[in-house]
């Protein structure tokens, strides 16, 4: 199992405009093979800063989906939501275990 976990920054008047697309983003990835978990979240403290959290199953499913095309699609807008600091990290992970 794979997770992404990280935080992207835009300007907070830019949030609306931002949910929308990535409502489009979150959906689509959902819908991917392989995807268990994707959601973005705003930090309730720091109203620019959006937490990123994603699990796939394998890496097969993680590299499909870095060639989906909801993905360019969300890339190529991050310029217009100004979108600029990113910090992403992947992380390798066992099989859950209940607490």
């Amino acid at each position: 199992m794979l997770l992404i976990i990280g935080t992207i920054r835009l300007p907070a008047e830019r949030l609306d405009e931002a949910r929308r697309a990535m409502q489009r983003m979150v959906s689509a990835s959902r819908a991917e093979p392989g995807c268990l978990e994707y959601s973005y979240a705003q930090d309730v403290f720091d109203a620019g800063l959006i937490r990123v959290t994603e699990v796939w199953s394998d890496r097969a499913s993680l590299d499909a989906h870095f060639r989906s095309p909801h993905l360019a699609d969300w890339r190529a807008a991050w310029p217009t939501l100004e979108i600029g600091e990113r910090k992403l990290v992947l992380y390798e992970a066992g099989d859950p275990m209940p607490t």
